[in-house]
């Protein structure tokens, strides 16, 4: 028989595993009744904690640990300000760790900071799924993300409707005469990419249009993933006058693809990017995008983290979804 976890404890007593370690931990917020549902739990699965972990959660370091997948994206820029204010105004400081895109490096990193260092960890975009991210969860440890939504008690979550996204770009460049839309991808097993997709589809479907995938490649979020997969989709099928990437790298990277090919912005070709960062400003013309408030979604994601971690109640919704805004320029300019 396998080792009884917090998380079952919290299932057969009908309570959060957050519950659970507050009364493993004596908290005063547990009522008398709760308490008790939750030592017979404890007793009849003959639970025993994890004594590591607990001695080294109640010896507060004051510090969060914060995982990105590429820290020189300006997406984990902006986010980072947001966690790194937020973070210090609350007494906290931040380790960030950079995975470089890679799944097992991510791993090894949440498993170093856990039994290290941090008293609560960020994710941002993480790359595993949500029953890898449940699992850490479960075993007592403090963990937040951004950019992402899981519907567990114990977890929160900043993050935009990425399917609204979509379905706003499309409903723009449709608006400005677009028919055949490209879509640049980020990490094709990336949740932002994948919601962005099925929002682009959506807005297809709503205005009677059919879904090409030739007209679909991915990427790593990076310029020159937005220049190659431009490209690759320009050599398949010419047929298309508007391009919609899932951020602004990528969109920078199609701006250096029309260049080189020799295709006006946005006379023959309108772009909009994700993010709305300050550089989309200073490049001709100015680039269309959705503005995601990234800052706000890194100080929110850390006020309601650090309160979890000092056992704080009523500190506000576990899914925190903070509204993005289309800012139109002059690269989403009249389609034929």
């Amino acid at each position: 028989m396998k080792d009884s976890k917090i998380i079952d404890v919290a299932q057969k007593a009908k309570v959060s595993p957050a519950t659970v370690s507050r009364v493993l931990n004596g908290s005063s917020l547990v009522t008398e009744k709760t308490q008790k549902k939750v030592l017979q739990a404890i007793q009849e699965l003959n639970y025993t904690p994890n004594a590591m972990g607990k001695q080294l959660r109640s010896r507060r370091t004051m510090t969060l640990g914060v995982v990105v997948r590429d820290i020189r994206v300006s997406y984990n820029a902006e986010i980072i300000k947001g966690i790194e204010n937020m973070a210090n105004t609350l007494g906290y400081k931040i380790l960030i760790c950079d995975s470089q895109n890679e799944k097992e490096k991510e791993v090894e990193l949440l498993s170093l900071l856990q039994n290290r260092t941090v008293d609560g960890l960020i994710l941002v975009t993480p790359q595993l799924s949500d029953e890898e991210i449940t699992s850490f969860a479960d075993d007592e440890y403090t963990i937040g993300l951004i950019g992402r939504r899981i519907e567990h008690p114990d977890i929160p979550c900043s993050f935009t409707d990425n399917r609204r996204i979509g379905r706003e770009v499309v409903e723009h460049l449709l608006e400005a005469g677009h028919r055949r839309m490209a879509f640049l991808c980020g990490f094709a097993d990336a949740t932002d990419s994948i919601e962005r997709l099925e929002g682009y589809k959506e807005g297809l479907a709503e205005a009677g249009l059919p879904f090409l995938p030739e007209l679909i490649d991915n990427g790593n979020f990076s310029e020159d993933a937005g220049y190659e997969a431009f490209k690759r989709i320009w050599a398949g099928s010419g047929e298309f006058t508007a391009v919609f990437a899932a951020n602004d790298e990528m969109a920078l990277g199609v701006y250096k693809a029309c260049a080189e090919l020799g295709i006006s912005i946005p006379e023959r070709m309108a772009v909009v990017g994700v993010d709305n960062i300050r550089i989309t400003n200073y490049v001709e013309p100015k680039l269309s995008s959705v503005e995601q408030p990234l800052y706000e979604m890194g100080a929110a994601l850390t006020e309601k983290l650090i309160g979890q971690i000092k056992g704080d109640e009523g500190t506000g919704p576990q899914l925190m979804q903070i509204r993005s805004t289309l800012v139109i320029k002059g690269s989403s300019g009249k389609g034929g």
